[in-house]
Parts: structure tokens; C-alpha cells; sequence
């Protein structure tokens, strides 16, 4: 899948609020500050199309980029975020849930997890959700640039153990420095939309 044009088009404070009509979605689902928005900029080829944060809660809306004119790439707010009030994380489980479940555009998530650590709580009650509602899913590993070749292949082998990874979903090694996955991300997208 080749990737021509990007452009931010919305963003939605509730899932009355996503864009209407029939173009298939990507969603891109993880805890705060794992690398959601560097992922998306990596996978279009650029450098700040979806807003990036050192600090973590920075998407608290579902951004919707255009990509191609022909689908889109959604930006779910974080997971796990500690610093906000308990009203704003209600509001943000459910505005995510409602998304994921009732979305007839969703053709595919994407769920982000640090390939540094071994999945959190939240990070497997998530992919147990996802599981459970039957939607295809890719697990990317973000910041591998950051291990060594050894470092990265014991840590996946962990990742697949703790979210006790089904076989019909792929674990892809990503790095938005060095751009290690995005070719085989890009390739599963295009499946998926395809379908």
C-alpha cells in the first residue's frame, strides 16, 4: 500500500460526533504515551500530521486523518493515563469502547504496546476486549530502536505470552525512528480495507 496523501480531518469528543459516510477506518488503540501518534506520522511519512507529546494524555479526542482520499487513520485517546480525573478517564473508556464496538467503518486496530515492557493489566484486558468482540487485530511493538536484535526477540516472546496471543493476529516489530514494520503494518491495512 502506497501512501500519497494524509491530511487531518476531525475530531470527535463522542462517537455521535465521528464523520458520517462509508470510507473504511484504522484505529490505533494503546495505553498513554506509547507511541500512537508517532506510529501514525511514521506510517504516512510525516513528520507531525498527528500531534505528538513527551508528555502522556495529550489525545483526548478520536483525531480522523484522510489517507489517500479513500480511508481513514483514527487516533484513540490513551489508556491508563493517571494524572486525570476519574470523570475524564469514564468519559474516555467509554468514548473508545463505543467506537470499537458499534463503528461500522472499522475494518482494523492496530494496538500499540511498548516492546520494552511486558504488557500491562490494561494492555490485556484490551486485547481480551478486542478478542472477545471478534475484531482483527495487528499488536505493533513500538521502540524497538531501543534494544538490541536479542532484547527485542525475548521481549516479543513475552508479549505473546502474557496477552496470550491468537494465532489469526500479528505481532509486528515497529520502530518511528528507523521505520522497522511499517511496510508489513502497511500491508495488513491493506488487507484488511480490501475485505
Amino acid at each position: 500500500m502506497k501512501i500519497v496523501s494524509a491530511e487531518f480531518k476531525s475530531s470527535a469528543s463522542s462517537f455521535d460526533d465521528c464523520p458520517t459516510g462509508d470510507l473504511p477506518e484504522i484505529a490505533f488503540v494503546g495505553r498513554s504515551n506509547v507511541g500512537k501518534s508517532s506510529l501514525l506520522n511514521m506510517l504516512v511519512n510525516r513528520k507531525s500530521l498527528a500531534k505528538t507529546s513527551k508528555s502522556p494524555g495529550r489525545t483526548q479526542l478520536i483525531n480522523f486523518f484522510l489517507i489517500n482520499g479513500s480511508l481513514y487513520f483514527v487516533d484513540l485517546p490513551g489508556y491508563g493515563f493517571a494524572k486525570v480525573p476519574e470523570s475524564v478517564k469514564k468519559r474516555w473508556k467509554n468514548m473508545i469502547e463505543s467506537y470499537l464496538k458499534y463503528r461500522d467503518q472499522l475494518c482494523g486496530i492496530i494496538m500499540l504496546v511498548d516492546v520494552r515492557h511486558s504488557p500491562s493489566e490494561l494492555d490485556q484486558q484490551m486485547y481480551d476486549w478486542l478478542c472477545y468482540y471478534n475484531l482483527p487485530v495487528a499488536v505493533a511493538a513500538t521502540k524497538t530502536d531501543k534494544l538490541s536484535k536479542n532484547q527485542i526477540i525475548k521481549q516479543l516472546t513475552q508479549i505473546k505470552k502474557v496477552l496470550d496471543l491468537q494465532t489469526r493476529h500479528f505481532l509486528v516489530p515497529v520502530s518511528s525512528k528507523t521505520k522497522a514494520g511499517r511496510e508489513e503494518l502497511l500491508k495488513i491495512i491493506k488487507n484488511w480495507v480490501k475485505k
